[in-house]
């Protein structure tokens, strides 16, 4: 039995987008990721401050979709920024050098192949937290 061109073509053509359909609707928005793995158990699921780790602090955690409102409207993208990284004292965080989230987001390790340098991964990672936090605040 001979199959027309056409079909093959059809069956390779649907083969090839329906991965690529799943896989669009399978990414997720990676500052979302770096927060909910990293700040949602204290600050919540949603930036209020009301995370699951609430009633064990000393402090409440800030409500983080308020930054922008008590900068005078700007969001504070350096502060945030710095405050992720370690640069800047946050007290409910930790000591600078081992901040709440540990070495999430320090250059530890090393790429095997030596092929990636760690830390343009982990400055990603910090600019699409502060990103995410940018996007979250409250209107």
């Amino acid at each position: 039995m001979k199959i027309p061109v056409r079909w093959i073509g059809l069956a390779a053509l649907t083969a090839l987008w329906v991965p690529g359909a799943a896989l669009a609707q399978a990414r997720t928005d990676p500052g979302q990721r770096e927060y909910m793995a990293n700040c949602a158990v204290c600050h919540g699921a949603s930036g209020n401050g009301a995370g699951f780790y609430e009633g064990l602090l000393t402090r409440k955690p800030s409500d983080l979709t308020v930054l922008a409102r008590t900068n005078g409207g700007v969001f504070p993208y350096q502060r945030v920024h710095e405050v992720i990284d370690g640069r800047r004292d946050v007290a409910a965080h930790g000591p600078r050098d081992m901040p709440i989230w540990g070495n999430d987001y320090g250059a530890m390790g090393t790429d095997p192949f030596g092929m990636i340098d760690p830390e343009v991964i982990v400055r990603a990672r910090i600019v699409a937290l502060t990103e995410y936090l940018f996007r979250i605040q409250a209107k």
